[in-house]
């Protein structure tokens, strides 16, 4: 539950970050590092490419402020950010060569593990895991972000009914996969 989300200030500090005051740039950064971070670390699968991917993020958001679009919505253009960087990660991952040695990954439990604390969130973070980017990318603006159909829309360049029709697919595959993984409802 959130007491105060910022919304209030967000026009003015953007008003102010814009105009270069590093105090309001500061808080957009603070404001922005977490739901970012969790986009990206559902989206890339990993916790460092999750950390560059919200670092960039951060630093094009500062960067291209002045593009920012008043009339739109701040989050959908900031997750519209971040989603760009993880597609952008993928496709680095994809033009990888056979040659190249992987990254090293740690086979520790991921701080979302950790704090799941139970088998079933554990099955539900692998079988998200498992669904195509097309899908996880919705649910996790959705479920996780909390951000409506319009706000999805906006950030994927997505006609609404392409959002809600995905949402439904995407929820569909989830529990196929979550099935499929041993879960239990």
């Amino acid at each position: 539950m959130r007491l105060h989300d910022g919304r209030d200030e967000l026009p003015a500090r953007i008003r102010l970050a814009r105009a270069g005051d590093a105090g309001s740039r500061a808080w957009l950064v603070q404001r922005w590092q977490e739901p970012v971070y969790r986009f990206c670390r559902r989206m890339l699968s990993s916790d460092e490419d999750a950390l560059d991917a919200t670092q960039d993020t951060l630093v094009k958001m500062l960067h291209h402020l002045e593009q920012f679009d008043e009339r739109r919505n701040f989050s959908s253009w900031v997750f519209g950010i971040a989603r760009n960087r993880c597609i952008d990660e993928h496709r680095r991952r994809k033009r990888r060569s056979p040659d190249e040695p992987g990254e090293i990954v740690d086979s520790g439990p991921s701080p979302v593990e950790l704090t799941a604390r139970s088998q079933r969130a554990d099955h539900l973070l692998s079988a998200l895991d498992e669904i195509p980017p097309m899908y996880r990318e919705v649910l996790v603006l959705y479920h996780f972000e909390h951000l409506k159909y319009g706000e999805i829309a906006e950030a994927l360049d997505l006609p609404m009914g392409t959002v809600m029709n995905r949402i439904f697919r995407a929820r569909k595959k989830l529990r196929e996969a979550y099935e499929a993984m041993g879960g239990t409802q």
